[in-house]
């Protein structure tokens, strides 16, 4: 006795939808380059000006954040982004790793010389806007990368969403320096940053199993935070 046959509905979203999702993500990607690189610009001379290590990491992450965009950009100017998809993810954990080794060697040199950053309501005022703006733009490229099952996209908003905690630890601060001339304040809260980047370095890293295409199928491996995160954020998860 032969049973019927049950159709098998492929894994990830269809071929319009994964068109859909590639321009959307590279949307993202121009406008995250486009903020980054006036960030960058801002940051790093109101860091130099003030003197704060802090800022100037701030503004070092943004130049990262351009690398890193544009490492995804280059991955999906292609005609088979998946080919890419691992050269890219290596760009973004070196460029965090640069960043957290610097960092950390400025910050161990300010609280060693015990030198004050001025006051930079430029930078405050970055801070704040930066504070306000990366959240949602991290948030719609996440989901976008965790649909189309992107490793890099998904990575690349880490990126981005990490700007947002760098963000609060720059207000931070710089607020408490300027308000309470604590001048460690700024050179911990650059601490803070790098030790943010080495997370984020190591996590992108190893990203070559996360978020894989095809994984709403066998399920998420047990504790993969991850893949769990890509399955609820998929079509028959999304929020």
């Amino acid at each position: 006795m032969s049973l019927p046959l049950i159709p098998v509905t492929p894994a990830g979203p269809g071929p319009r939808r994964r068109a859909t999702l590639t321009r959307r993500i590279r949307l993202l990607v121009a406008v995250t380059i486009g903020y980054n690189v006036v960030e960058a610009v801002v940051a790093l001379s109101a860091g130099a000006a003030a003197g704060s290590t802090a800022l100037i990491g701030f503004g070092l992450d943004s130049v990262i954040e351009v690398s890193s965009a544009t490492a995804v950009a280059w991955q999906f100017a292609g005609h088979d982004p998946q080919r890419r998809e691992r050269a890219a993810l290596r760009v973004i954990a070196v460029s965090f790793f640069a960043l957290a080794a610097y960092v950390t060697v400025e910050s161990v040199r300010g609280l060693v010389s015990g030198v004050d950053a001025g006051h930079s309501p430029v930078g405050l005022a970055l801070a704040a806007l930066s504070l306000a703006v990366m959240p949602g733009l991290s948030h719609a490229q996440r989901r976008a990368g965790r649909e189309l099952g992107s490793r890099t996209a998904v990575a690349d908003s880490r990126q981005t969403l990490l700007c947002t905690y760098l963000s609060a630890v720059l207000l931070a601060g710089l607020g408490l320096d300027s308000l309470f001339g604590w001048s460690w304040a700024d050179p911990v809260a650059a601490l803070v940053i790098a030790a943010v980047a080495v997370k984020e370095g190591r996590d992108a890293w190893r990203g070559d199993a996360c978020c894989t295409p095809g994984a709403s199928v066998a399920g998420p491996a047990p504790g993969d935070r991850c893949c769990e995160g890509c399955l609820s954020a998929g079509p028959a998860g999304s929020r």
